[in-house]
């Protein structure tokens, strides 16, 4: 999330916009006393009810209309007509018919007099970035509402500019095709892809502003005022099964239908830990597994610790560990100075290499939280695979890089041995392996 430090990239100051009543009757004040920042590295959504100026603002902020009073400012200069630092996408997909995809991304680039050949480079690593490859000489009656609005993204993406404006930009389109969409956006923003520093969003869709943005601006109307904001403190991607997920959205359901009630910006809703904070046991499978096969020999496959400490030679601090992520995995249970393997623990030790990898695999999405997240994240994206700085960014924040580095190793060690994922350390990566490797863990 971006912190309040982020450079600011535009600034509005106490912004008014008013437009004359028909037959010189006064004026109608759309937007009263607007103060708002956007910040590199985040996404912000200004979510309000119809009438409330989400969408006047957005064009004073960009430069197409001037405030009636106040003041913007863009990477710290005062706006003074369009903003250079801008680029936006529009409900409606306003492209050109009679040119084709590629000279539709190109007519930005086309205006700033850049050359052909530099227009065309950039226009088609737009059109590949949006899933569009192959389209490049289709003409706009020839795509889908999807498709078409793909387009509206490419030709903002490659103007590249600090601060892309998304004026509800799925609202057009079918559910599906703009929950796809939404869910495209969103990665190219996680893995850092995106081809600006920061987003702004105008949107009615409470749910679509929780996924996406980083802080949430609620809008009053009549005239539009902002009521106050709601920061989205939940690690990325947003995930909608995450019990904060529901309450931020329950919470600004409530704010939207009460118009007096108060905007907090923190949200007292509760959170389940992340998944991430739940620190991993540092033993390996081969030790896992080694030590149960160890004490399934044992009476009633139960044995005092300290002698099964004397038996390997192992200090109690190095047989810990391993004890831990015996009784993390419901393979053992310890009881004061006893441990004891459970049925599934004697099955583990007792059976075949092909079981054992069944059996570990189910207890660690059954019992150890983050492998189901791992899981979730890869099967999310189209790629079926992320950068394992990725993981460790989100291990960074609850534990010291080096300790977080460990968890990372470990996680790593269970899940490649139960094959839910694998691991390429030449381009640190995580991926899913195929499915026909992967039939058994699904």
């Amino acid at each position: 999330m971006s912190s309040a430090t982020s450079p600011v990239l535009i600034k509005v100051e106490n912004v008014y916009k008013r437009f004359p009543l028909p037959e010189g009757k006064g004026e109608f004040t759309v937007l009263s006393q607007i103060d708002l920042e956007v910040r590199a590295g985040e996404v912000l959504a200004l979510l309000g009810r119809s009438g409330s100026g989400k969408s006047t603002l957005l064009r004073i902020m960009a430069g197409l209309i001037p405030p009636s009073q106040g003041q913007v400012w863009s990477n710290g200069r005062p706006l003074r007509g369009p903003n250079p630092d801008v680029a936006m996408v529009f409900q409606s997909f306003a492209l050109l018919p009679w040119l084709t995809v590629q000279e539709n991304v190109e007519l930005g680039l086309k205006a700033q007099g850049i050359p052909r050949e530099i227009r065309r480079q950039k226009a088609l690593k737009a059109i590949d970035l949006v899933g569009l490859d192959g389209f490049e000489n289709a003409y706009p009656k020839e795509l889908s509402g999807g498709m078409k609005q793909r387009v509206g993204f490419a030709r903002a993406f490659v103007l590249e500019p600090k601060v892309l404006f998304m004026d509800e930009p799925f609202s057009a389109l079918d559910v599906l095709t703009a929950e796809n969409l939404r869910g495209e956006i969103d990665e190219l923003w996680n893995t850092h892809a995106f081809p600006s520093q920061s987003i702004l969003i105008v949107t009615h869709n409470i749910e679509e502003a929780v996924f996406l943005a980083d802080r949430v601006v609620i809008l009053g109307s009549k005239p539009g005022r902002i009521r106050g904001e709601v920061k989205i403190d939940l690690p990325r991607p947003h995930e909608r099964t995450d019990p904060r997920f529901k309450s931020l959205v329950d919470y600004i359901y409530e704010i939207m239908t009460n118009p007096e009630i108060p905007v907090t910006s923190e949200v007292a809703v509760p959170r389940a830990p992340s998944p991430y904070a739940l620190p991993l046991p540092h033993a390996r499978v081969g030790g896992i597994s080694g030590l149960l096969e160890l004490i399934v020999e044992w009476p009633q496959a139960r044995v005092e610790i300290a002698e099964l400490a004397e038996r390997l030679q192992l200090a109690v601090d190095d047989l810990l560990p391993i004890l831990d992520a015996a009784v993390l995995l419901g393979f053992a249970e310890v009881t004061g100075r006893v441990v004891q393997l459970t049925e599934i623990g004697q099955d583990f030790a007792n059976t075949t290499i092909l079981r054992s990898k069944d059996l570990f695999r189910q207890q660690l999405l059954a019992r150890v939280p983050v492998f189901r997240s791992i899981l979730q994240t890869l099967e999310e994206k189209n790629s079926r695979s992320m950068r394992a700085d990725f993981f460790l960014d989100l291990w960074d924040e609850h534990f010291p890089h080096e300790e977080a580095e460990r968890q990372f190793a470990t996680a790593i060690d269970w899940g490649r041995y139960a094959e839910l994922f694998e691991y390429d350390a030449s381009e640190d990566r995580l991926y899913l392996p195929e499915p026909s490797e992967s039939s058994s863990a699904q």
